[in-house]
């Protein structure tokens, strides 16, 4: 059977020192057809020499100018892919060998699959691991709850899955991910792959390193589906109480 056609978006600014290793990722998986699909803020590094170097192959399609951030990067991307399986990666992290096979694999596997997610291991700026995940199955209760997440390297999600809940939102930046497995998540089922299929860079430059905004948006996006009577009612307590984790987890020592 003809197995269908996986888009990679990648939004990206400045991050020419790790873009490359993300395309090449990409490229280097077995796993065909593939579209490469990469929405650049107008970066003023080195970011548009290594774009171009990889000359006019077909498989990636790209743009430089400036943008309203990394939500209408990804937004540009979820309107432009042509893919039935799309995944969204971040221009400092990478894939692992065979991670799209084993994505696309077990999205066949289930028809009503909205989304598969893997484990992913930690780097630093050097590329040398640190860690790794070892993410739990897919539960709603638990992901309100944030007893697990879901890490966006590792993410793969279906076309028109993405029709149904729409775009990222530009009201939660520093959570738009995390909201977008939930939107889905209230929807359709997912489920974990269990076995690593991306790296995750920590380094001096990401936006991970923002203070407490994450929390502040992952607050935003649950009150949100309280307030709109979306969640059931056994799910209100781990939604609360994943409020504060997340609150815990961002908020500085010295904040306290």
């Amino acid at each position: 059977m003809e197995r269908p056609l996986v888009s990679v978006i990648i939004p990206s600014f400045n991050q020419g020192t790790y873009i490359r290793e993300t395309l090449e990722s990409c490229f280097s998986q077995e796993y065909r057809p593939l579209e490469v699909l990469v929405f650049d803020g107008g970066s003023r590094d080195g970011t548009v020499d290594v774009l171009r170097s990889f000359g006019d192959r077909p498989e990636l399609r790209w743009v430089s100018e400036p943008d309203g951030g990394v939500v209408d990067a990804v937004n540009k991307g979820l309107s432009a892919a042509r893919g039935a399986v799309l995944a969204i990666q971040s221009s400092d992290d990478f894939y692992l060998p065979g991670a799209l096979d084993a994505a696309v694999s077990a999205l066949e596997v289930s028809p009503d699959l909205a989304f598969v997610y893997g484990d992913v291991e930690y780097v630093d700026a050097d590329g040398e691991v640190t860690g790794r995940t070892h993410l739990g199955p897919w539960s709603l209760r638990a992901f309100l709850g944030r007893d697990m997440y879901v890490n966006q390297a590792s993410a793969f999600f279906r076309a028109w899955a993405a029709r149904e809940v729409g775009l990222w939102d530009e009201e939660v930046p520093y959570a738009a991910d995390s909201d977008y497995w939930l939107r889905m998540g209230l929807r359709f089922p997912a489920r974990k792959i269990d076995r690593l299929l991306s790296r995750y860079r920590y380094h001096e430059a990401q936006r991970d390193k923002t203070g407490t905004r994450p929390a502040r948006d992952w607050e935003k996006s649950v009150r949100k589906r309280i307030a709109s009577r979306e969640l059931a009612p056994e799910l209100l307590g781990p939604a609360r109480r994943g409020i504060h984790l997340t609150w815990h987890h961002y908020t500085p020592e010295s904040h306290w």
